[in-house]
């Protein structure tokens, strides 16, 4: 009998390995044919290609041998002109400037034009192209017929009231959405390194796309055009220089811009307002150009997120992930 239940139990076990085996074969067909619900919901971007190299003659008669009517802005790193390509499409031609293009010779160009041109995402300008010869580096991008937020807030006595309070949130969260596809949604992740209000372009239908993005490498020590949107760790000898932090930074200062339409001073404007928020004195905070929002708490909330962003140092600050589920959530309740 002791053999006999031996052999019955042998025989169990080899039965429920079978079992167990074939169970694991079901599942995993089960699961390959019905991924979970959360990758049905991630957007699937289209595979973009890199950047295309452009010989420096076709861009010298795309832009009418840099015409100055062409020249649709100018900058810390490089003019702008409106060009057409051989292939007569409009597109944007950034020219670096010479001495940029010397202090940084040997620097590694191409490769980097061909991976920052592989970011793509509603809220940036996409890179499509690039050139370079002896003295010239030239960036090609995509023309989509902007105007800087900058512009608006600050130079165009019209443009603030065209960005009532509603427009403003949309700009804040797109431009979150962005920087964070930027730090943590393309690999490898793409630093800022210079965000301001002239660096982030409206459409005409006031989509906000980041511009000048992964190029702080062309002028890490200059001051000119950055003072006021990095921290002061930014100069600092220990950690120095543009990084996710600094990028949250200069983030913040655009907050603070669109909420009281002030321009950034060279830091005046932080100093300024952050006593007001603390002490919630947020009538005089507000852009006194605007009729004060009917509800005001979505946006002493955004105050407050401008404040956490500049306010300290960067080992406390958010992340831009932080910072972009608590913008998008305000637009869902401002906007929609």
């Amino acid at each position: 009998m002791a053999q006999g239940e031996d052999i019955a139990y042998d025989f169990v076990l080899v039965i429920l390995s079978v079992s167990l085996f074939i169970l694991g074969i079901i599942l995993f067909i089960i699961c390959r044919k019905n991924p979970q619900k959360s990758d049905q919901k991630q957007e699937i971007l289209p595979v973009k290609s890199c950047a295309s190299t452009y010989q420096l003659t076709d861009i010298d008669a795309a832009t009418d041998g840099f015409n100055h009517r062409r020249i649709v802005g100018k900058g810390r790193l490089g003019t702008v002109y409106s060009a057409i390509s051989p292939r007569g499409e409009l597109i944007a031609v950034k020219r670096i400037h010479p001495r940029l293009v010397l202090s940084n010779a040997g620097f590694g160009f191409a490769s980097i034009m061909k991976t920052l041109s592989l970011a793509q995402h509603p809220h940036i300008v996409p890179i499509i192209g690039f050139s370079q010869a002896p003295g010239e580096r030239i960036i090609v991008m995509e023309f989509v017929g902007m105007v800087s937020l900058d512009f608006y807030l600050h130079e165009n006595p019209e443009g603030a009231s065209l960005l009532d309070w509603n427009r403003r949130l949309r700009v804040a969260a797109g431009v979150a959405r962005g920087i964070e596809y930027l730090h943590e949604g393309v690999a490898p992740n793409i630093i800022h390194g210079c965000i301001k209000a002239s660096n982030i372009l409206l459409d005409v239908k006031f989509v906000a796309k980041l511009c000048d993005y992964g190029l702080s490498f062309l002028a890490p020590e200059e001051k000119r055009g950055v003072v006021g949107y990095v921290d002061d760790e930014y100069w600092g000898e220990r950690g120095g220089g543009a990084c996710k932090e600094s990028d949250v930074y200069g983030f913040g200062v655009v907050l603070l811009e669109l909420l009281t339409g002030r321009r950034s001073e060279q830091g005046l404007l932080v100093r300024w307002a952050l006593p007001l928020i603390k002490s919630k004195r947020f009538n005089e905070l507000l852009d006194p150009r605007l009729v004060f929002p009917s509800d005001m708490k979505p946006f002493l909330r955004l105050a407050k997120v401008a404040s956490a962003c500049v306010g300290n140092y960067r080992k406390d600050r958010p992340s831009i992930s932080q910072v972009a589920s608590i913008l998008n959530n305000l637009e869902v309740e401002v906007c929609h």
